[in-house]
């Protein structure tokens, strides 16, 4: 774990996006979804992120915003991107350090020994219900949602599965505020990794391992 100064830390890195007239509401919403991701995974030097999470969370629609956002809060020394390229593995993120002593250098990997500070357990439970969620009231309503979509019964039964055993929460650590969203997240994910799963079968149909007679007719 990173020795990180909670407080400190955001009160520099607000200091620093009043000073940068480079960033725009979209850089400043997805920084603060990372670095809450961050904080409840007790501030690591990297850790892995889900797009379609991440994307929920700071409400961005666009994939292509997405990443550019992701790009640029990487080029102005926010934070570090590590794309994976791989649709099976997540990537990874570090976040730079800030803080508000004079003798610390900003933009810096490592501090000195400073205690971190963690938000009272007991204030984020109240934070989280006081979040209007909207979850699905049983499988049924599930499926029906998967089957209006143009999915199978089967996709939706995957689904509520997954999200029922981690208690309908991002990452198994966020709660959901609208499962519908999550939902059609779930569907475009599984929509990518179709098609690369498609594209990987016709490469294989190419290559062949059979010994044939092509002296014999079809």
């Amino acid at each position: 774990m990173n020795h990180v100064n909670y407080i400190k830390h955001l009160n520099s890195v607000f200091q620093q996006f009043i000073k940068d007239s480079r960033l725009n509401p979209t850089h400043v919403s997805l920084y603060m979804s990372l670095f809450q991701y961050w904080n409840l995974s007790r501030f690591p030097k990297e850790f892995f992120i889900n797009r379609e999470e991440i994307m929920q969370l700071s409400k961005i629609g666009s994939y292509a915003t997405y990443h550019r956002c992701l790009r640029a809060l990487d080029a102005w020394k926010y934070i570090k991107y590590l794309p994976s390229h791989n649709p099976y593995k997540g990537s990874r993120v570090k976040m730079l350090i800030f803080d508000t002593t004079p003798e610390q250098v900003v933009n810096k990997l490592e501090t000195s020994s400073v205690q971190a500070i963690v938000p009272n357990i007991n204030i984020n439970k109240q934070i989280e219900n006081s979040i209007k969620t909207k979850l699905p009231k049983n499988e049924n309503e599930v499926l029906d949602f998967f089957i209006k979509k143009g999915w199978t019964v089967i996709e939706g039964k995957k689904f509520y599965n997954h999200y029922t055993s981690i208690g309908w929460k991002l990452g198994g650590k966020i709660k959901i505020v609208n499962w519908h969203a999550t939902a059609e997240n779930w569907m475009l994910k599984a929509n990518d990794i179709e098609k690369v799963e498609a594209v990987s079968q016709n490469k294989d149909n190419l290559k062949t391992t059979k010994i044939k007679d092509y002296g014999q007719p079809l």
